[in-house]
């Protein structure tokens, strides 16, 4: 019989130092050894969200986190999002649907988080009712000590749900022993004693070089070094945060078809390339550049987070310019949610969904025009191609504000949907646009915006099914965490007596 689990909170000394991760792989090795995990973060920050199955949305760092625990998604996992639509404003979306925008300020302050408080444990409840072990995650660094009356991610959520907090350090960035020992001393009492373990993340080199530090780390914090994680380069795992793209900023390769994203300002849900990331055929490259652009063979405009702010500075940086020209000269451009609404003749917004701009014109290279609206489409999709006329049924999901409607009669729509409804707009094999997000993780759609540049690839095969891939990593990321985490130790601390 199997040892009943505590439920798990995975803390962090900052933000970035590597909680998703951990969370993700300890979901998949709670899976692998029989138990029955979920994913939960009580409130996530982040542009890169998912849609669950009945058509609410969340982080897409749990529904990647329930992926690896081989479980549907839910809004359970993740009842309070932030989607920042601004330097100072975020939309805050409750059980998956929107409940208006907030300020940081306003946001912050303790009046009416209570209300927030309640939602977010009930939600947690719930959970808890139908798995176990609860895997959760903490939000930033957990000694903001402007923010602790006010918070309902990190350690108060952790004494709700009377979970064991592992606190996890990044090594990379310098100070582990500081922030260690900094985020326990600085926790009251009651907070501390739920911290039981450190996890060391991100470590490169010898570890032997670290022996002593450990000894240090459990001499001054008083709790034990669960594990040390080393810096890994060959596992991929969708990430939560756009910081990395202007890394993959690399222009034209030879030998292969040059797919250039732009770079948006607000862009989001940038998973939606991981897939062609990894196609042998295919050099991906995120750019702003208008000289990348006009190189390419294919183009991609990405979704937004603001349509209108990020079309107007493409009109602003030359982009807008450089990708109509580009289309001219021979270039596919295809358009992905807010991609596709700024590839239009138009975006209204009359109703200020957005901000104070009432119309900007797009880019003109689709016969269609939007108008912004307040309310949210958020749902998972099934669609089979329009211009192949059926086929097998491909998948994605939706999640956007505003409609899009034909400027004129006659307008071929790039996908129907499973129920019949034409859905995007679809000129010619170079120029296309749908709200789909996913629709890149099909290999058919991709084999069909490739094959007009096929003769420039020497690659004629493209990559494992991207499902099957993903499964692999997870698969991956388990084994590095049992090889480098104390598995033994770990249990001995969640189990019950």
């Amino acid at each position: 019989m199997k040892r009943r689990l505590h439920n798990i909170m995975l803390a962090g000394t900052g933000s970035d130092v590597g909680k998703s991760i951990v969370a993700t792989g300890l979901c998949r090795i709670f899976l692998q050894d029989g138990y029955s995990p979920a994913p939960f973060k009580a409130q996530n920050m982040a542009l890169n969200s998912f849609a669950t199955k009945d058509g609410f949305e969340i982080g897409r760092a749990q529904a990647v986190q329930a992926e690896a625990a081989g479980i549907d998604c839910h809004t359970d996992m993740n009842p309070l999002l932030l989607k920042p639509q601004s330097d100072h404003t975020s939309q805050v979306v409750l059980n998956g649907k929107p409940i208006g925008s907030s300020s940081a300020y306003d946001y912050f302050r303790k009046e009416g988080k209570e209300e927030l408080r309640e939602a977010v444990c009930q939600a947690f409840d719930r959970l808890a009712a139908r798995f176990d072990p609860i895997v959760m995650e903490g939000a930033g660094s957990i000694s903001e000590l402007n923010l602790m009356e006010s918070d309902i991610v990190n350690l108060p959520m952790a004494r709700y749900a009377n979970a064991d907090v592992f606190l996890v350090a990044d090594i990379d960035r310098g100070g582990v022993f500081a922030s260690a020992y900094g985020s326990i001393a600085l926790q009251k009492p009651e907070y501390r004693q739920l911290i039981k373990g450190i996890i060391v993340n991100k470590f490169r080199g010898d570890l032997r070089l670290f022996d002593s530090g450990r000894r240090i780390l459990e001499d001054i914090c008083k709790v034990p070094v669960i594990g040390v994680i080393p810096h890994y380069k060959d596992i991929y795992i969708e990430e939560e945060d756009s910081v990395d793209l202007a890394a993959k900023s690399f222009s034209r390769e030879k030998g292969k078809i040059n797919i250039a994203v732009i770079l948006l300002r607000h862009i989001s849900n940038f998973t939606d390339f991981n897939a062609l990331e990894r196609d042998p055929r295919v050099h991906l490259y995120y750019t702003s550049n208008t000289e990348d652009i006009k190189k390419s063979d294919i183009i991609i405009i990405p979704g937004t987070k603001s349509t209108i702010d990020d079309l107007y500075e493409l009109r602003r940086n030359g982009c807008a310019q450089a990708i109509v020209q580009a289309h001219r000269s021979g270039a596919t451009v295809l358009g992905i949610c807010g991609g596709y609404q700024m590839m239009g003749t138009q975006v209204l917004d009359p109703d200020h969904v957005e901000g104070d701009i009432d119309m900007l014109p797009g880019l003109g290279l689709l016969p269609v025009a939007t108008r912004m609206t307040g309310e949210k489409t958020t749902r998972q999709s099934r669609f089979t191609l329009a211009p192949q006329n059926g086929g097998k049924l491909l998948e994605g999901y939706e999640i956007h504000m505003g409609e899009t409607i034909p400027d004129k009669e006659g307008i071929e729509p790039l996908v129907f949907m499973e129920d019949g409804k034409p859905e995007g707009c679809y000129v010619d094999r170079r120029c296309m646009g749908c709200y789909l997000h996913g629709i890149l993780d099909n290999p058919g759609f991709n084999d069909f915006l490739l094959e007009p540049f096929m003769e420039k690839t020497k690659a004629s095969a493209r990559t494992e099914d991207y499902t099957a891939f993903k499964q692999r990593q997870y698969d991956l990321l388990a084994d590095h965490l049992r090889k480098h985490l104390d598995m033994n130790l770990l249990y001995n601390i969640i189990s019950y007596d």
